[in-house]
């Protein structure tokens, strides 16, 4: 192979490596990877529809925690 082909092929590579880096941090920056229970009860749950009973039940308890609040 001659040289060119390689610093073109190493050139490439470091671009679209440089790209994905680039937009791994955009991600993190922008929250992408903070729903950390959504993952923790993935996989203490069957199905999406046990997850979605159990997100249900969690906004129903929040909800009735507001309701009979009082604040001193």
């Amino acid at each position: 192979m001659d040289s060119w082909i390689i610093s073109m092929m190493l050139g490439g590579s470091l671009f679209l490596g440089a790209l994905a880096l680039l937009g791994f941090m955009w991600a993190v920056k922008n929250g992408q990877f903070d729903d950390e229970n959504k993952f923790l009860n993935a996989t203490k749950f069957d199905s999406t529809e046990d997850l979605n009973d159990a997100i249900e039940k969690e906004r129903k308890k929040e909800a009735l925690k507001k309701k009979n609040y009082r604040p001193e």
